[in-house]
């Protein structure tokens, strides 16, 4: 999967923002307030995403190219490699899972603009 689909996707998702807010080269996508994505923008290389901790155990036990969140709560992310096997339909749905579970964590208030 290629940056540029990657971040047309993110981008998709309604109420979903870009943002730099670490560095010059970690893009970071939030529903909301909170984060869902983060890659590198000069490897492009993985992405990060939240995932339910059973799951996230479930998929690292399963798939080689989900490991551990690199630099992120383990128990809450994972890193998906880009260069490795996963079809783009398998990332597409982590992107969904990992999107889902933010828009559901959010607070009332700002849950309201997703409902409307």
């Amino acid at each position: 999967m290629t940056l540029e689909t990657l971040r047309t996707y993110c981008l998709s998702k309604a109420f979903t923002s870009e943002h730099l807010p670490f560095d010059d080269r970690t893009l970071v996508f939030k529903a909301g307030s909170k984060m869902f994505a983060l890659v590198d923008i000069d490897a492009a290389k993985s992405v990060n995403l939240k995932c339910d901790p059973e799951r996230a155990i479930e998929l690292r036990e399963s798939f080689p190219e989900i490991q551990p969140g690199y630099h992120m709560s383990k128990a809450h992310w994972n890193t998906v490699s880009l260069l490795g096997s996963l079809e783009d339909k398998m990332i597409f749905e982590l992107i969904d899972h990992s999107y889902d579970l933010v828009v559901n964590s959010l607070t009332k208030k700002e849950n309201v603009s997703f409902e409307s």
